[in-house]
């Protein structure tokens, strides 16, 4: 990394590019290139399926050990002038898939069917790419593919800004992560001093409830398997964020789809059931100072008609992209805490930036479902994770931490129903910005 922009990423400890931050016209740069990955090694001492059949126990005890790249992301910005800006991210990330699906429109047994293409050349994915056109503090414009600033990891998702070897459970179970859509944004600063606020204001693709299901709610409802998107239904987000405290960030967010179903692949899956309208909020906070970084998060969603979704879901075919699993819940929600402690800051001298974390967090899939559904308790997870982050350099962080989850519990702390997980993890990760001219 050189010049301005690593002084900046180091006095912030925050990767930050154009899709993130108010960039000032007059910032020494035309173009600009970076990125963020992470690597990771675990040792866990359960299965890989806690819903295996013909046993009640959870997870089977299974000791083993797996190692990955989580993601690996390019990005790059561009100044056309002092007023039109370009951003880009590309991630390469280990969950993806190689293929792309079409719904082929012929004639006869093929007429709606699912086909894949080995097309897109590897796992890869256009995170952002979107035009902004900036003209005051107060108000400014950007179209394209964009993150949706949903939640605290979303809005915060590069590694150095969590404590974990991965990112925070809960979020990342019920919705997207890292959740870009495609639309129009408004965005800016208002207020100055104590009465500082940020917000952002969008409309982009909304949720497709054919990818709904038991396990991850509406994760799998992000569209992006075709060309193109629906944009029948599409959705609105508000977020706001206060930041007139030095340290202090709060704020909240607020996700409305009116009627999910008309996004879905074929436009008469939900006829029968209803409207589908989706809904999702949330609260959350981070204060930092030099000897303490604290954060915490609150969500909740709903979704009309999960009993309806579940029954049109579970008719769909074995060809699609979708899971089917049901029943899928009308709630969902998580919350979590961590705080960590910045040794170097009490004591004198160059002693290395190592931060001990505590971390805590709940999450369900299925918190509430319609009448005459019965939710599973082992989408019902309560969890510690503690650990330490060593920083050789702002940019760069070497992570270890264990976890350990109760499995079908409300309880901060007690045992569940089923047998818990534990595994103890270890990943370095880096973000900023390597070049600019």
């Amino acid at each position: 990394m050189a010049g301005t922009s690593a002084i900046k990423a180091q006095n912030t400890s925050e990767y930050q590019s154009v899709n993130k931050e108010q960039v000032n016209s007059e910032d020494d740069w035309k173009f600009r290139f970076g990125g963020y990955g992470e690597m990771l090694a675990r040792r866990m001492d359960y299965g890989l399926n806690r819903w295996a059949t013909g046993t009640d126990v959870g997870n089977k005890k299974i000791d083993h050990n797996d190692i990955s790249i989580p993601r690996f992301v390019l990005a790059l910005d561009y100044k056309f002038n002092k007023k039109w800006l370009l951003g880009a991210e590309i991630e390469f990330e280990s969950g993806g898939v190689g293929t792309a699906y079409e719904m082929e429109a012929g004639t006869g047994g093929e007429n709606g069917e699912y086909e894949q293409e080995f097309e897109k050349g590897g796992e890869v994915a256009l995170e952002q790419f979107h035009i902004t056109r900036l003209i005051v503090p107060e108000f400014n414009v950007r179209v394209g593919h964009m993150v949706l600033p949903v939640g605290l990891t979303n809005t915060h998702h590069e590694p150095i800004n969590f404590f974990g070897t991965s990112r925070p459970e809960g979020e990342t179970t019920i919705m997207p992560s890292t959740w870009h859509e495609t639309g129009i944004e408004f965005y800016g600063t208002v207020g100055r001093g104590l009465g500082t606020f940020d917000y952002e204001a969008m409309i982009v693709s909304g949720p497709n409830p054919n990818g709904f299901n038991k396990y991850n709610w509406i994760k799998g409802g992000r569209q992006g398997f075709f060309e193109s998107d629906n944009f029948t239904s599409p959705a609105y987000i508000l977020r706001l964020d206060y930041k007139g405290v030095p340290g202090l960030r709060f704020g909240g967010s607020f996700y409305y789809s009116a009627d999910a179903g008309k996004n879905a692949d074929r436009l008469v899956t939900y006829d029968k059931v209803g409207k589908i309208p989706v809904k999702l909020w949330n609260i959350d906070a981070q204060y930092s100072n030099k000897y303490v970084i604290a954060r915490a998060n609150y969500i909740r969603g709903h979704v009309a008609h999960a009993a309806g979704i579940t029954s049109a879901n579970s008719s769909y075919t074995s060809k699609s992209p979708y899971s089917r699993k049901g029943p899928f819940a009308a709630e969902a929600m998580t919350y979590s805490a961590e705080v960590g402690i910045n040794l170097s800051a009490f004591f004198a001298g160059h002693f290395p930036t190592i931060i001990p974390f505590g971390h805590y967090e709940y999450y369900n899939t299925q918190e509430k479902g319609d009448v005459g559904q019965v939710m599973d308790a082992r989408n019902q997870v309560s969890m510690w994770r503690v650990g330490l982050n060593w920083k050789p350099f702002p940019n760069l962080v070497v992570k270890a931490d264990y976890t350990t989850r109760q499995i079908g519990t409300d309880k901060v702390f007690g045992t569940g129903r089923y047998n818990s997980e534990n595994e103890f993890a270890i990943g370095v990760a880096y973000a900023g910005w390597f070049f600019q001219k």
